[in-house]
């Protein structure tokens, strides 16, 4: 547990660069637009004070900690920096205490609990009280889903604002005020290419306290010669451990490495595969852009010819979001593996795009009467659900009857391959069709 003024006095010379720079006003905080941004929620709150207690959710290094400490200091609030790692029930307790009596006085307390998923179930109860009665205002921060980590009871308590990671502009401002600020290196004379700076934001992933911490390391790594501090590529590379890996993820090497890693799962080609996997995550690509992209391979490429191949890719996906790089790692190289070697099928994506086509020029084709709800009795007037047959009541599961308009009967959207399980499902839609001919359907 930690209980500190804002502006306590601090040694400048020994703080890292991200807490020098640590925004003081709403006007100095970067990124988070869509909560604090001329007009939106969270800040209407701030300038009208008027705020209760709230859950800061969002991934690492996008300003929880500062926008609470912002709004105590805009909101004239003491300010508890309340460490959920290391302060049990008889902490919270305490600091709970004194907050009751500073309410007394008039004085409005902000607890900021950092980490608030890892307290247990009774140290998060402990604040309930507190926060009912008025004598904090509670704002807890977490990386972690606040609806399966928030006790419920504490969290109907607490309005939840969403984070998100910074945009590589957002960061990229931020590293410019580092090397002009007074409070980074304004005193200096800097030297750094706004590429470096565009890449150092890259490989930060949305992470501004990564960002200024990796400018930090090649500032004072740089050549200094006459009062000027280069920047060189070579240093950068050493500092962040890329080399000829650095590449702009909006350019067009970061479309060239995930085409090559997308056409050689579907040439069947693992080792390939891993190895602009492995190109991709070592020169800082965002380990859940490339989960998204092996889903959509698990289906446009593997689809009915493996089923299991978009369960795996999902489960990487999950696996990504839950621990992140390195460790994800091993979880998108299993993933890569499984789909490259795969049975592979893209009749998914031919059945949905030859669908496409049709809806797009019959967009307004009816629905046939005989599969439309009828909730009302002028519907059942009208006809709606007339001759409606219930596929469970019948002993084969199928009917004859006719789910496509008359004007696309015929038409066949799915054609099943005979690769992998595939060919088990082309064998039954063929059962299928036969027995309709049989029985009399349109098909």
């Amino acid at each position: 547990m930690e209980q500190a003024s804002l502006f306590e006095a601090s040694d400048q010379e020994t703080q890292p660069l991200a807490s020098r720079l640590r925004p003081q006003t709403l006007a100095e905080f970067v990124g988070q637009r869509h909560l604090i941004g001329e007009g939106k929620v969270l800040r209407r709150l701030i300038e009208s004070d008027r705020i209760a207690s709230m859950i800061f959710w969002g991934p690492p290094g996008v300003g929880k900690t500062t926008l609470a400490r912002i709004i105590a200091v805009h909101t004239k609030s003491s300010f508890i920096d309340f460490s959920a790692v290391t302060s049990g029930i008889k902490e919270i307790r305490g600091v709970m205490q004194q907050a009751e009596e500073n309410r007394r006085y008039g004085d409005r307390t902000i607890v900021f609990v950092d980490e608030i998923h890892r307290f247990n179930k009774a140290q998060q109860d402990a604040f309930l009280p507190f926060v009912e009665k008025g004598s904090i205002i509670l704002i807890g921060a977490t990386t972690e889903n606040p609806s399966f980590e928030v006790n419920g009871a504490l969290l109907s308590r607490c309005k939840v604002f969403v984070l998100q990671p910074l945009s590589t502009d957002d960061i990229v401002s931020l590293l410019s005020r580092a090397i002009s600020d007074e409070r980074g290196f304004g005193g200096q004379n800097i030297k750094i290419a706004p590429e470096f700076l565009e890449m150092i934001a890259g490989f930060a992933n949305g992470d501004a306290r990564s960002a200024l911490s990796t400018l930090e390391m090649v500032v004072l790594n740089g050549e200094e010669k006459n009062g000027t501090i280069t920047v060189t590529k070579e240093i950068l590379e050493q500092c962040i451990s890329r080399k000829s890996l650095l590449y702009d993820k909006k350019g067009e090497e970061h479309y060239n490495l995930i085409s090559a890693l997308h056409k050689s799962m579907r040439n069947s080609d693992p080792d390939a595969a891993v190895y602009w996997l492995a190109r991709m995550l070592e020169a800082g690509e965002d380990p859940l852009y490339i989960a998204r992209r092996v889903t959509r391979f698990a289906s446009e490429d593997v689809g009915l010819a493996d089923p299991r191949a978009l369960e795996i890719a999902v489960a990487a996906y999950q696996a990504c979001h839950f621990i992140g790089m390195p460790e994800c790692s091993v979880h998108l190289t299993e993933a890569v593996v499984y789909l490259a070697m795969a049975p592979k099928s893209n009749a998914m994506e031919v059945a949905y795009l030859t669908a496409k086509e049709d809806a797009l020029r019959e967009i307004d084709e009816p629905v046939p009467l005989v599969i439309r709800n009828a909730p009302t009795k002028l519907m059942k007037n009208l006809g709606y659900g007339k001759g409606y047959q219930y596929a469970h009541d019948t002993q084969e599961k199928i009917t004859n009857m006719q789910c496509l308009p008359d004007s696309l009967l015929g038409r066949e959207y799915y054609r099943p391959t005979e690769q992998g399980v595939e060919g088990r499902f082309k064998a039954r839609l063929e059962e299928i069709k036969e027995w309709k001919r049989a029985h009399g359907a349109k098909i």
